[in-house]
Order: C-alpha cells, then structure tokens, then sequence
C-alpha cells in the first residue's frame, strides 16, 4: 500500500465539495474517492487513478480539481 492518507484539509476540500451543488463531475468523483481512503488505508483503484492523473494533466483543471486529483493519485498502490 502507499502508505498515505486523504489528509484532513484535503478531506475538508472534499466535503464542501460534494455539498457544492456547483461542482463538476470529476470534482465529485475525485471528493468521493479522497474521503472514501481517509483513514483507512485503502489505496485508489487504477480506473480512478487514471482519471486523476488526467485531470493533473489537463491545463484547464481547476485549483480545487487538482488538489483532490493529486491527493488521490497519492495514494494509489505503488509497484516496486
């Protein structure tokens, strides 16, 4: 495991988030993945790993998107 978790800003960035009824899909669903892996140790499955690491890339990303983007590529299960 990555041995991280969704930390306690990150988390609060993450449920005012889901409260926004203004935030895009991918805000959701990046929120809903951060708070799923907030202490618990779970680790980011490769479908939303993907999609988080697209959301990094793309310029047009918000500050907010980004931020829950790379909390969640954080932590995904790195392979030695």
């Amino acid at each position: 495991m990555a041995g991280k978790s969704t930390s306690g800003k990150v988390a609060s960035t993450a449920g005012r988030t889901l409260n926004n009824p203004n935030a895009s899909a991918i805000q959701r669903s990046l929120a809903g993945s951060a708070l799923a892996q907030a202490g618990n140790g779970k680790v980011t499955s490769k479908p939303m790993e993907t999609k988080a690491s697209a959301a990094l890339k793309n310029p047009h990303s918000s500050p907010t998107t980004k931020e829950l983007a790379g909390s969640v590529t954080s932590q995904s299960r790195k392979v030695p």
